[in-house]
């Protein structure tokens, strides 16, 4: 019995690596917008054969992490600034009542382990490492957020960093710096004095402001 499972056990083996190593690559934009990507040159990174490839994608479309044109053009998604505002509002919708939830689980440990985070940024900012800087970025919140202990919602906030990461990757690459966001001292800080209105704030002008400003900058990346 347990033969005949082996086959079935190993191809969802292979789909579900192909399918988080993808993820992963999107979501921290390894990734350029717009790319071009298909199952062979999938395959061949990943070491599976085209099933796997191509059930990884089916899921990652139904994500928003990748689109399917017409053609059957697979490719990272290109986001307008309309999209990136609508983005922007689900994400401070959504995090801010993650981080609202997770206030009252804070404690000295956490606030110990999101310094040391920011301080991680800080060093990707001053290395204009902007891939860096979206992992630990993103590190960072989901290391709050996994407090508030709402799985499903977090779940909805990786889907739209998942779909921000392209664009976030070609938006940071352009910006200069030698400090880690302003707003994460001040999510820190309301941790610390347990003020529930200024960690909503501090978290909503985190996720809205800095995508403003990058939009900002124009898409033609």
């Amino acid at each position: 019995m347990l033969a005949t499972q082996r086959p079935a056990d190993s191809a969802s083996s292979a789909h579900d690596r192909v399918y988080r190593g993808l993820r992963s690559r999107i979501m921290f934009g390894e990734i350029r917008p717009g790319q071009a990507l298909t199952l062979r040159g999938i395959g061949k990174e990943f070491d599976v054969s085209m099933t796997p490839a191509r059930e990884a994608v089916r899921r990652l479309v139904a994500e928003g992490a990748l689109t399917l044109s017409s053609s059957g053009r697979v490719s990272t998604p290109e986001l307008s600034s309309d999209r990136l505002e609508e983005l922007a509002a689900l994400r401070s919708l959504i995090e801010v009542e993650l981080a609202s939830r997770a206030l009252p689980r804070a404690h000295m440990a956490l606030i110990d382990r999101l310094q040391s985070i920011n301080s991680v940024i800080g060093d990707a900012v001053a290395n204009q490492d902007a891939v860096g800087y979206i992992r630990y970025n993103l590190d960072f919140h989901r290391t709050l957020y996994l407090r508030a202990q709402a799985p499903a919602m977090l779940a909805m906030a990786e889907t739209v960093w998942l779909q921000l990461g392209p664009t976030m990757r070609a938006m940071y690459s352009r910006l200069r710096g030698n400090e880690p966001p302003k707003f994460h001292r001040l999510i820190i800080a309301a941790l610390k004095a347990g003020d529930e209105p200024g960690l909503r704030l501090a978290v909503r002008s985190d996720v809205t402001q800095g995508l403003r400003h990058l939009s900002s900058l124009g898409l033609d990346l």
